[in-house]
């Protein structure tokens, strides 16, 4: 805006608002005193800008003043309140992520652009098909040309018909005539391009229709017919005889050969014969791809419990740092098999030499219910199928492994037999068996021990009975041998009989151990609830009675660590440790229900293990609490099942608990049942038997001081 004064303008910077240029010259124009107007010039007044009624007054800072707007991609139409369902939490909850897309246009195209391979092959055929045209319009132009000039030329020829003979008109007229006909055709009928259809590379669906299906096979079994030959004879009598009389003078020249042979080579041709009819009957069989079989079996078996392999390698319950006398028992694997589907699990032991392999005894606590029974080996390898499997006529009661021949396996059966299984040697049957002219108790056998070879370096086991009898048994050559160790006898129990006769009354023995260190004391638990410790070389005299439980010994234990204490469990639904140089017990433990079996720890000294007839597994840590146990863990579900024995496996943080529905259950313990002796700062742990002795000796020391002061 310039002043009205000035005649020639001169240039000024524009300004950025409208606003100000309007209120500048209303401003100058006050200043002057002029009014915009009458004085005014006519290009100032056409250039006086018209305010709107509702414009806003601004001062000059709030003009200068710069607003900054950011772009977004979020769509402003898009809700922000969108609730949905969560069923992992059970509630509605917002969704956070809104989509934002705002689609304003879409349409499929079949556009092909010109850059593309397949844009410049249709420009290329196109530009072939016009130059095709062209050349075809072309032709015809000359065609067109060439009838009119004959046309032309027709007019003099007709002239010139009539001096010429009449012998050169009939040669010129049929070339006319083809010329004609040449011009009509193509006249009439022009060439044009070729139609082409062009496949386009977005619709899928019409390029598929396109291909060539091929024809449907008829599937037809091709074999080779088996090789066929006739044959066709005659028999009469006379051939019969003679083929008969052949067979009796082969017969009778074998016998003679035998009679000339040694009694070793005939031994040695009766072996060989047997080994030749093996090889033919096992020609058929898989035995030559057993080993292979088992490492395909187990491999599968490992894939498909992964899951709980890596649970019994890595898992620790991470809830024990928060619960300090508590723990739990993990299920990792079951282990059953059809054969021993009702035989109740009677017996548990662990391979002393491999780690993951255990034997399993099968029976029947029932008397009314005996039937057979089944000695199985399991591996943690392959927990679908057993290692080996041996079946009895009798159920088996007990078992044990050798500690330096781990393929030995003794057992005692329901009838008082005895018998010894070698694994090396795949049969059914035992390698050694009693019998009652060996001396076979008369009632079941309820334990069974190896112990250390005798003078001669010959194997030897104990066993006791129901019959009152500790019997010690030897492996000779090829027969077990039996000496009576010690006869139990009731104290107090004799009755008068005929003719002043003393008659004893038979304690009937139901376990027995042996000291880990005095080899020849032991302890035994009788039905009568009593428990003797006796000695191999008296016969006749018990070391020591005690008074143990109301009902039957169910199980009697040394403690691995400590050379004084042991531990005993009944029917009574008791569990009492007791110190072998006093009569009354160190800890009892009442845990409502009859206790199966117990165990102790091999990690520690102060860990067992109890089994109830009410399904659950009791764990105690005497270090932590002496008073009940820090785990109560039922462990098989249905009411009616009852656990009967728990084996400690001696390397691995796990055991194994078996019921009598005839299934054994691993468990892993978790880490406050298995706790170590922690570390102090600047002091190193020191762990060994030592350590665990003493940790024992403490918790007996304070039970012996009080028992001294009542």
């Amino acid at each position: 805006v310039f002043p009205a004064s000035s005649k020639m303008p001169h240039k000024q910077p524009p300004r950025k608002q409208s606003i100000n240029i309007g209120r500048g010259a209303r401003k100058r124009d006050e200043d002057s005193g002029t009014e915009v107007g009458e004085g005014a010039d006519e290009w100032a007044q056409s250039k006086a800008t018209v305010r709107p009624p509702d414009q806003l007054e601004l001062t000059d800072a709030e003009l200068k003043e710069e607003f900054t707007r950011i772009l977004t991609a979020n769509n402003p139409h898009a809700p922000q309140n969108i609730v949905r369902y969560s069923f992992k939490e059970g509630t509605y909850k917002f969704i956070g992520v809104v989509n934002q897309l705002a689609v304003h246009f879409s349409q499929v195209g079949n556009l092909i652009p010109k850059d593309s391979d397949e844009g410049r092959r249709q420009h290329y055929r196109d530009e072939l098909a016009a130059v095709s045209y062209q050349g075809s319009q072309e032709s015809t132009k000359v065609v067109i040309s060439e009838t009119e000039i004959l046309e032309e030329e027709e007019e003099p020829k007709e002239s010139e018909a009539e001096a010429e003979t009449e012998a050169g008109s009939q040669i010129d007229m049929p070339a006319a005539e083809a010329a004609e006909k040449v011009t009509e055709e193509e006249l009439m009928t022009p060439k044009q391009p070729k139609e082409r259809k062009l496949t386009n590379q977005f619709n899928f669906s019409e390029r598929a229709s396109q291909t060539l299906n091929n024809p449907l096979r008829d599937r037809e079994c091709q074999m080779e017919p088996p090789p066929r030959t006739n044959f066709s004879a005659t028999a009469n009598q006379w051939e019969i005889y003679d083929a008969y009389v052949e067979e009796l003078e082969k017969q009778e020249k074998t016998k003679e050969k035998e009679k000339a042979k040694t009694p070793v080579a005939k031994k040695m041709g009766k072996m060989a014969m047997r080994k030749m009819t093996s090889m033919e009957s096992q020609s058929d069989d898989i035995t030559k791809v057993t080993q292979a079989a088992k490492i395909v079996e187990r491999m599968v078996n490992q894939n498909t419990y992964d899951d709980v392999a890596q649970d019994f390698k890595y898992y620790e319950d991470a809830a024990d740092e928060y619960r300090d006398q508590e723990g739990t028992l993990l299920p990792l694997w079951k282990f059953q098999n059809d054969k021993a589907k009702r035989l109740a699990v009677t017996a548990l032991c662990w391979n002393p030499k491999y780690n993951d392999l255990f034997a399993v005894g099968h029976g029947s606590y029932d008397f009314m219910k005996q039937s057979r029974g089944m000695l199985l080996l399991y591996s943690m390898k392959n927990p679908s199928f057993p290692e080996y499997i041996f079946s009895s006529e009798s159920g088996i009661m007990c078992l044990d492994m050798h500690v330096d021949h781990p393929y030995l396996v003794v057992v005692g059966h329901y009838d008082g037999n005895v018998a010894i299984y070698n694994l090396k040697k795949p049969h059914s049957q035992p390698s050694f068996r009693s019998s009652p002219k060996s001396g076979k108790h008369t009632d079941p056998v309820w334990q069974v021990r190896w112990q250390k070879d005798d003078m001669d370096n010959n194997l030897n086991f104990f066993s006791v009975s129901s019959d009152g009898r500790i019997v010690s048994w030897t492996l000779l050559k090829s027969e077990l041998v039996h000496t009576d160790v010690i006869k139990l006898k009731v104290e107090g129990g004799t009755t008068g009989g005929l003719d002043g006769l003393q008659l004893h009354t038979v304690g009937c023995g139901t376990a027995f151990d042996f000291h880990k260190e005095i080899d020849y004391m032991f302890l035994v638990g009788t039905e009568e609830g009593k428990i003797y410790k006796c000695s191999k070389s008296y016969s006749s005299k018990f070391l020591d009675t005690y008074d143990a439980h109301n009902m039957a010994v169910d199980a009697v234990s040394w403690n691995p660590y400590h050379t004084k204490v042991f531990m005993s469990c009944s029917s009574d639904w008791t569990v009492k440790i007791w110190d072998h140089t006093i009569k009354t017990p160190m800890f009892i433990y009442d845990l409502n229900s009859a206790v199966g079996d117990v165990a102790w720890a091999p990690y520690s000294s102060t860990v067992f293990a109890a089994v109830t007839t009410n399904g659950k597994t009791h764990v105690f840590d005497l270090s932590i609490n002496k008073y009940e146990a820090i785990c109560n863990q039922p462990v098989v579900a249905k009411k009616k099942n009852k656990i009967t024995h728990v084996q400690f496996n001696p390397i691995h943080p796990i055991i194994i608990v078996g019921d009598d529905r005839g299934h054994v259950t691993c468990l892993k313990l978790s880490p406050n049942l298995r706790k170590m002796p922690k570390e102090k700062k600047g002091q190193e742990v020191q762990k060994g038997p030592a350590v665990e002795i003493a940790k024992l000796d403490k918790l007996l020391n304070l039970v012996r001081e009080v028992k001294t002061k009542t």
